[in-house]
């Protein structure tokens, strides 16, 4: 096995300067040293090596095949360096250079990527996974170590976890442009008699609370379509029906332009939302900053 050491790592990038070059004469230039310095570089990696990097034909350099796999290689070694370099300075900044996130589809398709991007323009360094899940799910991984921080719907409980609310925000109704309600100042719930609804599907359809709502009023509606949540704005824009959900989760799925009317709606339904994460995160330098950045994002949506 080839000895690495500092003079091989420096006749490494002589090397690569000099396959880029295509001359020793203009490696030397780049390089600032002799041209018998490169040659004599150039030797020693090949003996240390024990491979024949060029061909020496009429006084010119011919790169061999195994050339170019090690100057690939070198690139790849440089690209490590790099990625290393950015996770040492995430280290000192923030403590910790990789982020785990779960989060509830609800802040999943816009707040969640928005705070993300504002940690990574105050560094790059971090390694983030983001996964999208369940609030019950969020809480499971976030106690089992599988993810560092989470956001979720509240009330939430665990034993475990350090639970902190962010926000506590009432439901908007959704219809569709030109709709006969999409008029009114507000929406009633004695507005959705004989509406087909939109709702979010879930194991147990009986805890819908709109569902819940209507039923607790004696309101008879005309059908229901149940969907992912990040599909909903999109049925209701396409006049599919009505649905009622949280303004963070609409506000996303709005943001890039749809026939959809918002209103405000009575009797009141509540959403609130929080971050969970382990007792020993309590101190993370990262976690002060993504308290401070999300609570501003926050702002936006209130």
């Amino acid at each position: 096995m080839a000895k690495v050491s500092i003079d091989s790592l420096k006749a490494l990038m002589v090397f690569k300067t000099l396959y880029e070059a295509g001359t020793a004469s203009q490696a030397a230039r780049i390089l600032g040293i002799t041209q018998s310095g490169v040659s004599r570089s150039l030797a020693q990696l090949e003996q240390n090596l024990g491979l024949m990097l060029f061909l020496r034909e009429k006084n010119r350099l011919v790169a061999t095949p195994e050339a170019g796999e090690l100057y690939e290689e070198i690139l790849r070694l440089m690209g490590n360096i790099e990625e290393l370099r950015h996770s040492v300075l995430a280290l000192k900044e923030f403590g910790t250079s990789r982020l785990r996130i779960a989060a509830i589809p609800g802040l999943a398709f816009g707040f969640v990527p928005r705070l993300i991007a504002t940690l990574l323009e105050r560094n790059r360094g971090f390694s983030i996974r983001f996964d999208m899940m369940s609030s019950h799910d969020v809480l499971r991984n976030v106690e089992s170590g599988h993810a560092d921080i989470g956001f979720v719907t509240l009330p939430a409980s665990s034993r475990m976890l350090r639970i902190e609310e962010w926000l506590t925000t009432q439901a908007r109704c959704l219809l569709p442009i030109g709709h006969r309600l999409s008029e009114q100042d507000e929406i009633i719930i004695h507005d959705l008699k004989d509406e087909h609804l939109v709702i979010s599907n879930q194991p147990n359809i009986g805890a819908d609370p709109l569902l819940n709502l209507a039923a607790s009023h004696g309101i008879h509606i005309g059908g229901k379509t149940e969907a992912n949540i990040g599909a909903i704005t999109a049925l209701v824009a396409n006049g599919v029906g009505i649905s009622v959900m949280n303004p963070i989760t609409a506000m996303d799925q709005l943001a890039h332009g749809n026939s959809v009317v918002t209103l405000p709606f009575t009797p009141e339904i509540g959403f609130s939302f929080g971050l969970v994460y382990r007792e020993d995160w309590k101190q993370a330098q990262v976690l002060e900053f993504i308290r401070e950045s999300g609570r501003e994002l926050l702002k936006a949506y209130v």
